[in-house]
């Protein structure tokens, strides 16, 4: 699923779609791997183009934006902190308490089976933090009535 653009102006996903294209190298290859790793992981996924320039993938949240740099093309996961990683993915950001980070260089490889693993992680998390918003009030609201 993907946010409507405003007239005239490039969509989220067109936005990625040129980076892609502009990097014209192993980099942009990299984030089209991923990109498409994701929307297989999560068909409802919502493609995002924010900070000046980073493509995000949210639902419910944010998943994990996609930045690319001049020797890496980094994953970081905004909740990644809080997500079970039991292949050793995230290589980078190891020290915050709640964002975590995967490098990806160039030549390297990716344990797909881990990466999609960790996004659908990442989506029950904000699943789980999102019920837990919408179920305090109403809890709130029985124990008022009781």
């Amino acid at each position: 699923m993907k946010k409507s653009a405003a007239p005239g102006s490039k969509s989220p996903s067109q936005h990625i779609d040129a980076r892609i294209a502009e990097l014209g190298d192993w980099r942009g290859e990299m984030l089209a791997r991923v990109r498409a790793l994701i929307k297989q992981t999560d068909p409802e996924v919502i493609e995002e183009w924010k900070w000046r320039g980073v493509p995000v993938w949210e639902h419910n949240g944010i998943i994990c934006t996609g930045e690319t740099y001049k020797a890496i093309v980094k994953l970081t996961f905004a909740k990644g902190a809080s997500l079970d990683d039991p292949s050793r993915l995230f290589n980078s950001s190891l020290e915050g308490s709640t964002r975590r980070a995967i490098d990806i260089h160039e030549g390297d490889k990716i344990n797909e089976r881990a990466l999609k693993a960790l996004i659908r992680a990442a989506i029950d998390l904000n699943g789980s933090k999102s019920k837990k918003k919408t179920s305090a009030p109403a809890k709130a609201r029985k124990s008022k009535k009781a």
